[in-house]
């Protein structure tokens, strides 16, 4: 679907990221309910005295206007909206996680209203627990579903039968898990079948089940990115280990 590129005002939105257009304006990545990914032109944004200087920042929830029928809009207005914890510590990392995973697997102008209220849902555990661990994986498994590429979980893609939490597993890409015999030692990703019920119920208290999770959701991302590394996940490594 793709959105009217027409006047809009009063739009939902977050900022995913910004970067310089010319000597003093920004284009913008943004996030929106209603038109999912578009890109804007802020004008005269990094001039000291502009009204937008200090509202187009990350994790914030605004409201914004904008016009233009090229595919690179004119932002006219941006409003905040507040009620939005601000991120902290670890927690900034894992929020610029979550941009960077939209920026690379959104589409521009392809609506994902339930993706953008578990988006903010997601900023809100972020602001408010501690253990990140869930609440990414969490994110993950709803983004792909979102976007069509739901994982199968709860049976063996082959024969039907429901996971066995004492069985081991290969995952396979596109399909889901199947009983790890001989003939599946070199495909896909092999995991016990406790993670993969532990996933469908969102239950990440095994420390098992939080290292194969990730794992897995670092095997199944990798492959709808192409390969392509993400910067933020390289960041959280280096950071581990200072």
């Amino acid at each position: 679907m793709i959105a009217d590129k027409q006047r809009q005002d009063a739009q939902p939105a977050f900022v995913l990221h910004t970067y310089p257009y010319r000597e003093t304006s920004l284009v913008v990545e943004t996030f929106t309910r209603n038109f999912g990914r578009v890109p804007l032109i802020a004008k005269g944004a990094k001039r000291p005295r502009s009204a937008l200087r200090g509202l187009l920042l990350a994790f914030q929830p605004l409201q914004l206007a904008w016009g233009g029928k090229s595919e690179l809009r004119t932002l006219h207005k941006a409003e905040w909206q507040g009620g939005q914890m601000p991120l902290q510590g670890m927690a900034i990392i894992c929020g610029f996680y979550l941009n960077e995973l939209l920026l690379r697997l959104l589409h521009r102008n392809d609506p994902h209203e339930q993706l953008f209220v578990y988006y903010q849902e997601t900023l809100t555990a972020l602001s408010t627990l501690k253990d990140y661990n869930p609440v990414l994986r969490g994110f993950e498994q709803r983004m792909l579903q979102e976007l069509g590429y739901a994982l199968t979980l709860d049976h063996d893609v082959i024969s039907g039968k429901p996971t066995d939490p004492n069985e081991d597993y290969c995952y396979e890409i596109e399909r889901g898990p199947v009983v790890l015999d001989e003939s599946h030692h070199n495909q896909g990703l092999h995991l016990h079948g406790k993670t993969l019920l532990d996933m469908e119920q969102g239950d990440y208290s095994s420390a098992a089940t939080r290292q194969q999770s990730k794992a897995l959701m670092r095997y199944i991302l990798n492959h709808y990115l192409d390969g392509q590394p993400l910067h933020t996940r390289q960041l959280l490594k280096d950071l581990q280990q200072l």
